[in-house]
């Protein structure tokens, strides 16, 4: 399988309604955020909006990109990176958001994606990268841990107990 992190983009509008339908149909949550903070069936204003390029109430500059199979010319998941941290992200979120497609889990591609997101963090001279899981998703963590992440510690967001590994990148 052979997978690139790409920018959203006229040519990949097929590829995004396919994986967000399906996620949709399954009834689960969406992830990252980002792909699920906007209406994707209204692409145009979608596209346009996706990043944020300024920082706004709880937001902070970010980048979203989609991975693609280029293989079978799917789209398996999406990463979003922020670019530098606030109080909240820094304590329950981390500089990276990653999500598989329900249909494509377990299958290796979440470690696969994360170390090409953690490439583009360097392009954004981000030196140590922040990831964060919930504890019980033991799935979520191995991948962070085949990138080098190393478990700082554990912190509770009302009912959920999150996890908080750092990556260096230097």
């Amino acid at each position: 399988m052979k997978l690139r992190l790409v920018k959203l983009g006229p040519e990949y509008r097929r590829q995004l309604e396919e994986m967000m339908e399906e996620w949709l149909a399954s009834g689960e949550k969406i992830i990252p955020y980002s792909i699920d903070r906007l209406d994707y069936r209204d692409f145009d204003h979608y596209t346009a909006n996706l990043d944020v390029t300024a920082p706004a109430e709880n937001l902070v500059p970010d980048s979203t990109f989609f991975c693609l199979d280029e293989e079978r010319d799917i789209f398996v998941g999406a990463v979003n990176i922020r670019h530098y941290l606030n109080e909240g992200l820094l304590l329950y979120v981390g500089h990276i958001g990653d999500g598989v497609r329900p249909s494509e889990r377990r299958k290796g591609i979440a470690t696969q994606m994360i170390g090409l997101a953690l490439e583009e963090c360097r392009k954004l001279n981000i030196d140590r990268v922040l990831m964060v899981c919930d504890k019980e998703n033991t799935g979520s963590a191995k991948s962070i841990q085949n990138n080098g992440g190393i478990l700082e510690n554990e912190v509770t967001l009302g009912s959920e107990t999150r996890q908080r590994y750092w990556i260096d990148l230097k």
